[in-house]
């Protein structure tokens, strides 16, 4: 059974930085995509960032490039997502996601059936 546990969430202010983590467990990480997805209030689910356990190929919304970076320890089965220059409107429930690429498809993310969910932690930026 896939299971995701994120932590790192908070409340910081405009222009501050937090490292979110996410502890992943049954599966192997080299054949899977993990990443991060958020939802704010009201609005849509967003893909944030996701890395290819595979090849270490990374992507990011337009949203957060330049200021987000993901990572991952596939030894330890870690997800992180360092995050500078946090804005207002980056306040969202962030979940750690994972899923296999779809043979044949595009590139993730949007080859990726993301069927693994963690169950969410709350990033809060004041202004």
């Amino acid at each position: 059974e896939v299971q995701l546990v994120e932590s790192g969430g908070g409340l910081v202010q405009a222009g501050g930085s937090l490292r979110l983590s996410c502890a992943a467990s049954g599966f192997t990480f080299d054949d899977y995509v993990t990443g991060w997805f958020r939802q704010a209030p009201g609005k849509e689910r967003e893909g944030v960032s996701c890395i290819s356990g595979s090849d270490g190929s990374t992507y990011y919304a337009d949203s957060v490039k330049g200021r987000f970076t993901i990572s991952s320890d596939n030894a330890k089965n870690m997800v992180y997502l360092q995050m500078n220059g946090l804005k207002p409107a980056d306040t969202a429930v962030y979940y750690c996601v994972a899923g296999v690429l779809r043979p044949g498809g595009l590139p993730p993310p949007h080859g990726v059936d993301f069927n693994s969910w963690g169950q969410g932690t709350q990033v809060t930026v004041s202004s």
